[in-house]
């Protein structure tokens, strides 16, 4: 987390997230595209007119969901980049305090803090939160209620743009989801959508390929960008590791492999 005299010394699961990338860069489902420019033009129109006399104090929602490492955080990431707003990331995993009433507090700090300075705020793990309600059990969460309730609240009377990340929108609370202007799919990429990703993390990382048919496995494998990712920084440690300039095909199946084991990925 950056530091901030509002929100040093608070105990709280916040961090700042940038990128280099801008939309040239991000490789998604047309529709999902589509969808993330609208976002982008109604982020655009708030800021030039959020300090105007007569702007309404609105805010926007959006929530993304997807399986995980299709992208959900870049694509916040870029759209604070390509308008030079910071983002900043919230665990809603590690939010709720084992300190009654410390939540709420530290929330309406990060708020307060969020709204002076124009961020856009990006809640991940909303399953952990915000999955389907069940009844009060103990005081414990009786209190954990009133907390995310709370959250609930503040989410709606932000004057700016928040993204709430799920990694299934089915576990999710219809509440919850009624809430959002927005609700935008991250689906695991097309075969064609592999094979421009594993392009850019090649070009990434300055690897030089040995007749690698990227078509080939681009349409065998269905893996997430954040896996495809993984996968050529694999491959470029090891090669670095041992002076290797190039890269075969045989390596690139064999690190493949290697995450499907370290991961359950869809086949």
């Amino acid at each position: 987390m950056r530091p901030n005299s509002n929100l040093q010394g608070m105990e709280f699961p916040i961090h700042h997230i940038a990128t280099q990338k801008h939309w040239a860069d991000l490789v998604l489902n047309p529709s999902t595209l589509q969808q993330i420019d609208q976002l982008f033009t109604w982020l655009k129109q708030h800021k030039e007119n959020v300090n105007t006399r007569d702007s309404l104090r609105n805010g926007f929602r959006a929530l993304f969901y997807g399986p995980a490492g299709t992208g959900k955080s870049l694509t916040a990431a870029i759209l604070g980049n390509e308008l030079d707003t910071e983002v900043y990331e919230i665990d809603l995993s590690h939010l709720v305090s084992k300190y009654i009433g410390e939540t709420e507090k530290n929330l309406e700090l990060l708020f307060e803090s969020a709204e002076s300075k124009g961020w856009i705020l990006f809640f991940d793990e909303a399953d952990a939160l915000f999955g389907k309600r069940t009844g009060v059990k103990d005081s414990h969460d009786k209190y954990a209620n009133q907390e995310i309730n709370y959250l609930l609240q503040r989410i709606e009377d932000y004057n700016g743009l928040v993204i709430v990340s799920s990694n299934s929108k089915p576990n999710l609370d219809d509440a919850f989801t009624r809430r959002f202007h927005s609700l935008i799919h991250f689906p695991l990429p097309s075969a064609a959508e592999r094979r421009r990703i594993w392009e850019i993390a090649f070009l990434e990382n300055k690897l030089m390929q040995e007749s690698i048919d990227l078509d080939s496995i681009a349409e065998k494998y269905e893996l997430s960008p954040d896996s495809i990712m993984n996968i050529v920084r694999y491959v470029n440690d090891m090669n670095l590791s041992q002076s290797i300039a190039t890269i075969t095909g045989e390596q690139v199946i064999k690190a493949i492999k290697r995450q499907y084991d370290k991961e359950p990925i869809p086949r």
